[in-house]
């Protein structure tokens, strides 16, 4: 069997953690199927691709998980309620669906790039 992880980069754990603990619990709990559910391409996600770059989006209620795949699991990059402002920002003024609203937007990649900047941020130094 082998093993599948999720790793929560520093934003993301720090959007988690503002959360009540019972949604955390919640949020936590519907990680546990997420292997099989990608594999059936399950219609709780979306896909967000640009300049090579491809993000999941996994509707949980009224929460967005945004991750990549990652050869042992994935990486959690944000997880925002989809009535905050930032997540309605990126959705306005545009006909056409969510992901490809989200896709389309600069500002939506900058987002996402805090949170690998964070990442970085917190991991070990090159050494010279």
């Amino acid at each position: 069997m082998q093993l599948f992880q999720i790793i929560f980069n520093p934003t993301s754990a720090a959007e988690l953690a503002k959360l009540p603990r019972d949604l955390q619990l919640h949020v936590l709990g519907q990680f546990r199927g997420l292997p099989q559910e990608l594999q059936r391409g399950d219609t709780h996600f979306g896909s967000l691709a640009r300049h090579g770059r491809t993000l999941t989006r996994y509707r949980l209620g009224d929460y967005r998980v945004y991750f990549e795949r990652h050869p042992q699991g994935i990486v959690v990059h944000r997880i925002l309620n989809r009535n905050t402002l930032k997540d309605f920002l990126f959705r306005s003024s545009l006909p056409t669906g969510e992901d490809e609203q989200l896709q389309e937007n600069p500002k939506f990649w900058e987002l996402i790039g805090e949170s690998r900047g964070a990442e970085g941020a917190t991991g070990p130094t090159p050494s010279a």
